[in-house]
């Protein structure tokens, strides 16, 4: 299969309500999905958490790099959906394209090692990453970088079918038919190379670079990048904006016949060609 077939077969899997508390058995079934895809490329290990007197886990996948004396580049998507959601752009397309990457990095791996994670409970306010994060930083562990991929596959080519902050709409495009890249000002060389990679891919990407982790645009702090900017990682949230755009964001209707799986493809090989560069 292509790259695109793959991504639809993915997305086949991981689509439908997975809240872990309504919908535990499909959230509990992806959980099974994920791990299976994962053990196909390498060494994935658990990552347990306590929330509201329940165990819940983020599944990481440990890539070598060419250079192992590199940090790892994180790379980050939840697998939670909101109650009554089959959540296919939110975030059945960020789950598809990690699994993606890992076969993309297992078969050629990049110049640093990478650690894919899949996230729980990113709905109940990024709760899985912030664990993870913690973690980390109590660990001492460095990141290179750690990127949320949150929202990959809705694209809308109609005149004034993006919307902002407000603000923003001055300076950037009013279609929503490019990928965002949103990161501190210190990470846009890191956003040059992605932005690199998503232009060989055929698919227009816009960066917003913020500052004091975003909180003066809180629209800029709605993923799983989140723990990491307030713990000093340096992070970038790749998403297609969300609700600024996708009129089924958090809604029944946020089905795989929705998606743009030829735009959702492109950001898919965009980010395999600017992860080599890193």
């Amino acid at each position: 299969m292509d790259l695109r077939s793959r991504l639809v077969a993915h997305l086949e899997q991981v689509v439908g309500d997975r809240n872990p508390y309504v919908a535990s058995a499909n959230h509990f079934f992806v959980q099974q999905y994920i791990q299976q895809e994962f053990s196909r490329w390498g060494q994935f290990t658990s990552h347990t958490f306590e929330h509201r007197g329940q165990q819940h886990t983020n599944w990481v996948l440990h890539l070598s790099g060419r250079d192992p004396h590199r940090p790892p580049i994180l790379v980050g998507a939840h697998y939670d959906s909101v109650p009554g959601s089959p959540g296919a752009d939110d975030n059945a397309t960020g789950v598809a394209v990690l699994l993606e990457l890992a076969r993309a990095f297992a078969e050629q791996p990049g110049k640093s090692p990478l650690r894919l994670v899949a996230f729980d409970l990113e709905e109940l306010g990024f709760v899985g990453s912030r664990h993870y994060a913690a973690d980390l930083h109590q660990r001492g562990e460095p990141l290179g970088l750690m990127l949320s991929l949150e929202m990959l596959g809705y694209c809308c080519h109609q005149p004034h079918s993006q919307k902002y902050p407000p603000g923003l709409e001055r300076i950037y495009p009013n279609r929503g038919n490019y990928i965002a890249q949103i990161g501190p000002w210190q990470s846009m060389p890191t956003m040059v190379q992605l932005w690199w990679g998503f232009r060989v891919a055929g698919v227009r990407s816009q960066w917003l670079p913020v500052v004091n982790q975003g909180k003066a645009v809180p629209d800029t702090r709605r993923s799983d990048h989140v723990p990491f900017w307030d713990l000093g990682y340096p992070a970038i949230l790749i998403t297609d904006t969300a609700d600024l755009r996708n009129p089924h964001y958090h809604r029944a209707t946020d089905t795989l016949d929705t998606l743009d799986v030829r735009f959702l493809t492109q950001v898919c090989q965009g980010l395999i060609y600017g992860l080599r560069r890193l």
